[in-house]
């Protein structure tokens, strides 16, 4: 039996001033949020205030009652050349504000306790920081708002430059990747712009509404064009293959707790604005329905296997990593492309099973990046080869960081298994093998690498130098510990966040997914996780039984001794084995992939200085007037055909 759509918490009504909306306050509230970071960020009280801030924010999401009510448009609005920029929010964008606010809420509680003071104490600045992460929250929440594609675009480069200033402060290595990342941001920008200039030269305007009314009537030839221009555009910051490889330095580099935030909603910006574009407006019926000339394989089928690319090489690429923050960076890129084909495959199933993996992985990639960051905080190092037996020292953290790697890792009882088991589902009932093998190998590459990340960290032989070390501070384990249990409720009782994405398929015009509390009920796949959790935890109970009650006896050892071979090994002798962990299977894959993709990325880039060389040429030698109005009888034909 299908669950009634779960209420959200009753809260006290608010009545907005006469002309705004609770919309308006929403915004009002993160703008105050980022003058209160910028005033108030160096002083210790900051990380708390800005909590509050957040939490505000969430609240007054909650009243504008977009999930389950009416859209909601702003009364503020601007006018650009003629054309007004206005803001509207719905299903899709109440989900995706929800989990930007709620990403800048444990980020900002996870930074304003000890982590703080270390960043200080290293030289940074925390009010840049807080300054810079509350700029991301405000430009991501007018970028999911946005009523047409004037303020979509400048909503995008908001969040554009917003991320580099978190990548840039820390400066370093992290400079270089941010101005790694700019570069990319910059070319996705200038392919979104050309496909403005596409549609603004169809319909005449910028209104989504136009557009949606001018998609019937639109060649093939059109479509495609958007299709190479936006998919390109929006994949730089999704992170789809081939322009992936800014992502995982960017995001790994950036400052603490600001790569948590990074890999739980930044670059599901990418998804929001290919979900608005394609699914909303121009329909995965007509992608179908697109093919490519001589072939047999359409649009969908495009996109689709783009994404299933997308999850395998940057997964198999994260084997290769030695720092536990580059891993899970690369992790972050190919997980995208889970959320990306769920969509894509359009059945109730499928899309619901995207749409819980952006909410599933923001709360997990959240839970481990922070663990990552809380053991660095304590040993001064993410390098996995220098780590090892601090089970014993960080227990919590190691809890936390066991939870949040079965989560990625799609296996239950935890959150990641109900989405990425609904795209599965999916991907069968649809008659997709490939793509299922494909999705299924990446999910292979996702077990092995994180078993590889907590048994360099946690299990084994504990380390001489980090005998001393202690848990991580109450101020990075209370959000920690708070997402963590949110992972495993999510994981046993998927039926609230299933309510959340079954509105969001309504406004996409989708299928919707018939859900109960423990997961859902269709004739292509039924799962009951309450059922299966208890099914699970009976097991765990009697082998427990078995093993405690009827094993032999065993004898508690010192962490630091060891037995192998017949011989005790002492702490002197290394035999924990995490140095080069995989190295045989790395061996048998090889590099050929990444390298692949660094000489693709390096030949692109020597081209482009090489037209930027003879552009220069013909600028310096031929008559400025004569070259400009050449590139404007071009772009004028181009317009009117």
């Amino acid at each position: 039996m299908q669950l009634p759509a779960l209420p959200l918490p009753v809260l006290p009504t608010l009545s907005p001033p006469v002309g705004l909306t609770p919309l308006d306050l929403l915004f009002a509230a993160a703008a105050a949020t980022l003058l209160l970071a910028l005033l108030l960020g160096r002083w210790r009280i900051a990380g708390p205030l800005l909590v509050i801030g957040y939490a505000m924010q969430f609240w007054l999401l909650l009243q504008t009652g977009t999930l389950h009510g009416a859209p909601m448009t702003a009364a503020t609005s601007f006018e650009i050349l003629g054309h007004a920029l206005t803001w509207r929010y719905d299903a899709l964008s109440w989900f995706f504000a929800m989990i930007t606010i709620g990403a800048g809420f444990v980020t900002a509680w996870y930074a304003g306790g000890g982590w703080q003071g270390l960043y200080r104490s290293e030289g940074h600045s925390p009010r840049l920081f807080h300054v810079a992460l509350a700029a991301n929250v405000f430009s991501m929440l007018l970028l999911v708002g946005s009523g047409d594609f004037l303020s979509l675009f400048i909503g995008w480069e908001l969040v554009s430059w917003a991320s580099f200033f978190l990548m840039a402060i820390a400066g370093g290595v992290a400079a270089r990747a941010a101005l790694r990342y700019v570069t990319y941001a910059f070319a996705g920008a200038m392919a979104v712009l050309g496909a403005l200039v596409l549609i603004y030269s169809v319909t005449g305007s910028f209104s989504y509404a136009d557009f949606v009314a001018a998609v019937p009537g639109m060649t093939n030839g059109q479509l495609w064009v958007l299709v190479a221009l936006l998919v390109g555009g929006f994949g730089v910051k999704l992170g789809l293959i081939p322009f992936h490889l800014w992502q995982a330095p960017a995001y790994a580099e950036t400052p603490g707790p600001g790569s948590a935030f990074f890999g739980a909603i930044s670059a599901r910006m990418g998804l929001y604005a290919i979900t608005v574009v394609f699914v909303a407006m121009v329909g995965i019926g007509r992608l179908v329905q697109m093919e490519i000339p001589y072939t047999f394989i359409s649009a969908r089928e495009l996109l689709c296997w783009i994404a299933a690319l997308t999850i395998i090489f940057p997964t198999y690429t994260a084997l290769q990593q030695h720092d536990a923050r580059y891993l899970l960076a690369w992790h972050g890129i190919g997980q995208g492309g889970y959320m990306l084909l769920g969509l894509l495959v359009g059945t109730a199933n499928g899309s619901a099973g995207g749409l819980l993996h952006v909410f599933n992985y923001a709360i997990t990639q959240a839970a481990l990046l922070m663990t990552v960051f809380a053991v660095m905080y304590r040993t001064g190092t993410a390098d996995l080869n220098k780590m090892g037996g601090l089970f014993t020292r960080m227990p919590i953290s190691f809890a936390v960081l066991l939870i949040g790697i079965i989560s990625l890792a799609g296996l239950p009882p935890m959150a990641g298994f109900v989405s990425k088991w609904m795209v599965y589902r999916a991907l069968i009932a649809q008659q997709m093998p490939f793509l299922f093998v494909a999705a299924v190998i990446g999910t292979l590459g996702t077990i092995l690498s994180v078993y590889k990340l907590i048994h360099n960290m946690f299990l084994g032989q504990l380390r001489v130098e980090h005998q001393d070390v202690r848990e991580a501070p109450v101020s990075m384990l209370a959000p920690m510990l708070g997402l963590s249990t949110v992972i495993f409720l999510a994981g046993v009782f998927p039926g609230p966040a299933l309510s959340w994405v079954a509105e969001v398929q309504r406004a996409l015009d989708l299928d919707v997914v018939h859900y109960t509390l423990g997961g859902i009920q269709s004739p292509q796949g039924s799962i009951d996780m309450v059922w299966l959790v208890g099914v699970l935890f009976g097991g765990f109970g009697v082998g427990a039984l078995v093993f405690y009650g009827l094993g032999g006896k065993s004898r508690q050892v010192h962490q630091l001794d060891n037995y192998a071979g017949g011989h005790f090994l002492t702490a002197d002798v290394r035999y924990h084995y995490s140095d080069n962990f995989y190295a045989g299977l790395m061996h048998l894959i090889g590099g050929w992939y990444k390298g692949g993709f660094r000489w693709l990325e390096g030949t692109i880039a020597s081209s482009v200085e090489l037209l930027s060389f003879a552009t220069g040429g013909v600028y310096r030698y031929v008559q400025p007037t004569l070259y400009v109005l050449v590139v404007a009888v071009v772009m004028l034909a181009w317009v009117m055909l």
